[in-house]
C-alpha cells in the first residue's frame, strides 16, 4: 500500500501526500518528541520532513523501505533543531498525555516516570536507538536502516544503553529520586 501511495506521490497526486501524511504524522511526532524532548520542537521536526520528504520523493528508490528513509530524514531535522536552538525540555515534561490520564495505578506511572527520567540522561548516541527500538518499536534492522548504521553497532549500542539505564537507575534508586 505505501509503494503504491508514493508512485502516485511521485506522478503528482496531491491526495497521496495528504494519506501518507495521515499515515506517518501521528506516529513522527511522537518520535521527533522522544528525541527533542520538546512538544514545539517535535511538530517544527515533523513539519520539515513533510516538507523534504515532498521536495525529494521523487529520488527515493521504490526497491526500498520508505519507513527508514522517512525516519532518518526525520532524525536529521530533529538533531539540526536541536542543535540550531541549543536547549533541551525535560522528557517528563511531554510524557504522552494518554498515560497520564489513563487509569494506571500511582506505581505504574512512577515507573514510568522514573523510565523516562533515565532515559533522558543517557547521551543521544544511546537514547536515540533505545527510543526507537523500545519506546516506539522499530527493529534493529530498521534502527539501522534510520541511523545509517551497521545492525551490529544497534546491537552494540543498545546493549550499552541497557547498561547505562540499569546503572542510571540504581544511582536514582540510591538517591531517592522518582519514588514519590
Amino acid at each position: 500500500m505505501e509503494k503504491e501511495i508514493i508512485q502516485r506521490i511521485q506522478q503528482g497526486d496531491e491526495k497521496a501526500f495528504a494519506k501518507l501524511y495521515h499515515l506517518y504524522a501521528e506516529y513522527a511526532l511522537r518520535v521527533a518528541m522522544a528525541v527533542t524532548k520538546s512538544r514545539a520542537n517535535a511538530a517544527d521536526a515533523v513539519q520539515e520532513t513533510f516538507i523534504r520528504v515532498y521536495d525529494h520523493i521523487d529520488r527515493f528508490d521504490l526497491t526500498k523501505d520508505f519507513k527508514p528513509w522517512f525516519y532518518r530524514i526525520l532524525l536529521n531535522e530533529c538533531n539540526r533543531l536541536m542543535k540550531k536552538q541549543g536547549k533541551m525540555v525535560a522528557m517528563s515534561d511531554y510524557i504522552d498525555d494518554q498515560v497520564r490520564i489513563a487509569n494506571v495505578d500511582h506505581h505504574a506511572f512512577e515507573q514510568y516516570e522514573e523510565l523516562y527520567k533515565a532515559i533522558e540522561k543517557l547521551k543521544d548516541i544511546h537514547r536515540i536507538p533505545i527510543v526507537l527500538k523500545y519506546l516506539k518499536g522499530f527493529s534493529d534492522e530498521e534502527i539501522a536502516q534510520i541511523l545509517d548504521l551497521n545492525v551490529n553497532t544497534v546491537k552494540s549500542r543498545l546493549f550499552k544503553a541497557r547498561n547505562k539505564l540499569t546503572k542510571i537507575i540504581e544511582k536514582m534508586k540510591e538517591r531517592g529520586v522518582g519514588n514519590g
